[in-house]
């Protein structure tokens, strides 16, 4: 079949918006294919509210699956988001403690157990889970290991489908990531 198939000849170069990938020798077409072609949908929209938080902290609604950008006393900058699947869910304040363009990703210890397959760290790049950017949340200067960050995978947007981190589209994500200081508060609701 097609997707059996091995690259063998030589390393091949995958240009997208985001950069340019090399695919080595022995990868399988069946890689390439999975590398993303489209930063997916921008969900961004101004929409009417009252929040009485500042410009510029977000605001996140678990029932609700969205994200909000506070621009000013009556509007915010609304984006769909994937959230934690059942039991994952979270709520709290926390600030933006860093931030990493294409990230790399090291599964934590807990997940890893729960999913044995996962490997000890994923570099960075088109196939890592965080996708093109991730904004880390820090609670009291440390590190809470949940992430704003990017999908490859534009359809999981709207579900229930991380361990507690908030999913959104590359690019969603490096539009809020190019707006976002570190220091900016974040509230995770109900």
């Amino acid at each position: 079949m097609m997707e059996d198939l091995v690259v063998s000849r030589r390393n091949f170069l995958i240009a997208g918006a985001a950069g340019v990938w090399t695919l080595t020798i022995g990868s399988s077409l069946a890689e390439a294919a999975k590398v993303p072609r489209s930063h997916g949908p921008a969900t961004r929209r101004l929409v009417g509210a009252v929040t009485g938080e500042r410009p510029g902290t977000i605001l996140i609604s678990n029932s609700t699956r969205t994200l909000d950008v506070v621009q000013n006393a009556d509007t915010v900058a609304r984006y769909r988001i994937g959230i934690g699947r059942e039991g994952f869910t979270w709520t709290g304040s926390v600030t933006v403690g860093q931030k990493v363009e294409w990230p790399q990703w090291r599964p934590p210890a807990e997940m890893r157990q729960r999913q044995s397959e996962l490997p000890d760290l994923v570099p960075p790049g088109p196939l890592n889970p965080l996708g093109a950017r991730a904004l880390y949340l820090y609670k009291n200067g440390n590190d809470t290991l949940f992430r704003i960050h990017g999908t490859n995978d534009a359809a999981t947007i709207g579900g229930y489908v991380t361990s507690g981190c908030f999913r959104m589209t590359n690019a969603d994500i490096m539009e809020l990531y190019s707006k976002t200081p570190v220091g900016t508060r974040v509230i995770v609701s109900d």
